[in-house]
């Protein structure tokens, strides 16, 4: 059974783009959204003209706050597991879940 991919028209940075997406239209429309505000952005500060040299900024921007927001999720579950660690410790043996019978 094949899942249905939706079609959404959108616009980037002037041109139109008919994108198929297993995400909702609504989904597809914010995130070329988001494309097009950044490559508007990059445009706006002036210092490149050409769309297509913005598309690759905006994309390698685009990528940058990707890796940061993995690093940063990845350090929020390293810090949840090694506070889950502590506060089990804290816990009559009887409650502590995932630990060995010690005795």
């Amino acid at each position: 059974m094949s899942v249905r991919k939706a079609a959404v028209k959108v616009t980037i940075a002037g041109e139109e783009y008919s994108l198929r997406s297993d995400a909702t239209p609504e989904h597809a429309r914010a995130v070329a959204e988001h494309v097009d505000q950044v490559i508007k952005s990059i445009m706006d500060s002036g210092t490149v003209v050409e769309t297509h040299r913005a598309a690759i900024l905006a994309a390698l921007q685009i990528t940058d706050q990707l890796f940061r927001s993995r690093q940063a999720r990845e350090e929020l579950a390293n810090g949840l597991v090694a506070l889950s660690t502590d506060v089990r410790r804290w816990l009559p043996p009887a409650k502590r879940a995932g630990e060995a019978d010690s005795g």
